[in-house]
């Protein structure tokens, strides 16, 4: 299975691609990060991930997108940018007809370390470790986004793990922690 992965961002969109299987070794297909211009209007950065992220799907042909679930910060302005993008992304796979997972970031860093309050420099060296990569892969955005697509096959690697109806206990308990604060409705 080839699971393409998209740590959400409008100023760096990090996008990592793995194969493998549940209980298999994974192996790296490709890693970067999409990057839009701060300064351009939010329009043009939009078109500009989603012209990047067809890109990718049309050269990949993934069989399932996994997306990092977006979080409300304190700042408000980051997570609509990140929200954006995720939309961007959910967007994409629509068109070109790839199922689309979601995945908490503790869920993430569970998957990956064993943890899920792991530090990003935890997150990064073991995704080096998994993928046998000579280096960690930089910026941060590039290994969570590696590190996305591990948690994805390791979580049961279906295109629906993820979906409505079958939630992770990670996702799970956000998703209760949204009902209790009124945010009912706000998985997808």
């Amino acid at each position: 299975m080839r699971v393409l992965a998209i740590d959400p961002g409008l100023t760096r969109c990090g996008v990592g691609a793995v194969d493998g299987l549940p209980g298999r070794r994974v192996s790296l297909v490709a890693v970067d990060v999409i990057r839009t211009p701060a300064g351009d209007p939010v329009p043009e950065r939009l078109r500009g991930l989603a012209d990047a992220l067809d890109g990718w799907l049309d050269q990949l042909r993934p069989d399932v997108l996994a997306v990092e679930q977006v979080f409300a910060q304190v700042n408000v302005r980051t997570v609509m940018g990140t929200a954006q993008a995720a939309g961007v992304a959910f967007l994409a796979a629509a068109r070109f007809g790839i199922p689309v997972a979601v995945h908490t970031p503790s869920e993430v860093k569970a998957a990956v370390t064993g943890s899920g309050r792991a530090g990003k420099d935890q997150v990064a060296e073991m995704v080096t470790r998994i993928l046998h990569l000579p280096a960690r892969p930089t910026p941060a955005d590039a290994a969570d986004a590696l590190a996305l697509a591990v948690c994805h096959l390791w979580r049961g690697g279906t295109p629906s793990a993820g979906s409505a109806g079958e939630l992770t206990p990670a996702q799970q308990k956000w998703a209760e922690a949204a009902r209790r604060a009124g945010n009912v409705g706000t998985r997808r």
